[in-house]
């Protein structure tokens, strides 16, 4: 089967069955997203094997911190992740190796925090009362739209390089695009309800907001990877690469799209 090919039956697959689980919320979501954070918190943990990270204890704080928001909200998000500090100091003191503490402690929460923090502000987002399953729509399709608007813009028009030195193929171009598209998704789903949720201005700015993110999560990954000098976090997904590789973007869109839905005063 070719990449291409393996690429539409993942996402064949995969597509409804997000969907499906967003318009549920509550603990089915949660299920999901604990599912997904841990299979991109164990590529990231793979990745970096070499420099030790406390794989137990950023598992146990990773749960803790959707644990938390799950059952009290963003506060207790905060203290899941506050926690994974004690749980992984705990986890490095018992362990019979001797290794780097400080390098082992950052990439175990920066694990946590990328992943759990990430993950968790879209749960958030899905709790926003009544608009909370479009507002999660809109952020997952407007990422979509950037990507692929990106994709096509800088294939086509695509001549001078953002950022070289770290992900080489993409332009300045692309952004362009992928900025128009997701603006443009951000208002034709958000559109319904503009008189209730977001005003038109509003939705705009999320898209934007978004597609900026968006492109920050993916060019983040990108350096990680690329200091790590490897091409993909895993083969989960087929030609999608790792879950990681999935959720980079949204990992970003996820925060930035709460904070902005929360200073216009909707959730």
């Amino acid at each position: 089967m070719s990449s291409l090919a393996s690429r539409v039956l993942v996402a064949l697959v995969l597509l409804p069955l997000v969907i499906g689980l967003v318009y549920l919320g509550g603990w089915w979501l949660f299920a999901l997203a604990l599912v997904g954070g841990l299979l991109a918190l164990h590529e990231l943990y793979v990745m970096t094997r070499d420099l030790r990270p406390l794989v137990l204890g950023g598992y146990l704080g990773f749960v803790l911190t959707l644990l938390g928001l799950q059952l009290g909200g963003l506060a207790w998000m905060l203290g899941g992740l506050l926690a994974t500090f004690v749980v992984a100091f705990v986890v490095y003191g018992l362990g019979g190796v001797r290794q780097s503490a400080t390098t082992s402690f950052a990439v175990t929460l920066l694990g946590v925090t990328w992943v759990g923090a990430g993950i968790g502000c879209l749960l958030l987002i899905r709790d926003v009362p009544e608009f909370g399953f479009w507002a999660v729509m809109a952020v997952l399709f407007t990422v979509f739209a950037a990507d692929t608007g990106a994709f096509f813009v800088g294939r086509a028009f695509g001549r001078h390089r953002m950022a070289p030195a770290i992900s080489p193929k993409k332009s300045w171009e692309g952004l362009f695009g992928g900025l128009v598209a997701a603006i443009a998704m951000a208002f034709v789903i958000l559109y319904r309800d503009r008189d209730d949720f977001l005003t038109i201005p509003e939705s705009l700015l999320l898209g934007l907001v978004i597609a900026l993110a968006a492109v920050l999560g993916d060019l983040f990954e990108s350096a990680v990877k690329r200091d790590l000098e490897v091409k993909d976090s895993g083969r989960a997904l087929a030609g999608h690469g790792g879950m990681l590789d999935r959720l980079d973007s949204l990992l970003w869109a996820g925060p930035a799209a709460y904070f902005l839905i929360l200073a216009f005063g909707q959730a």
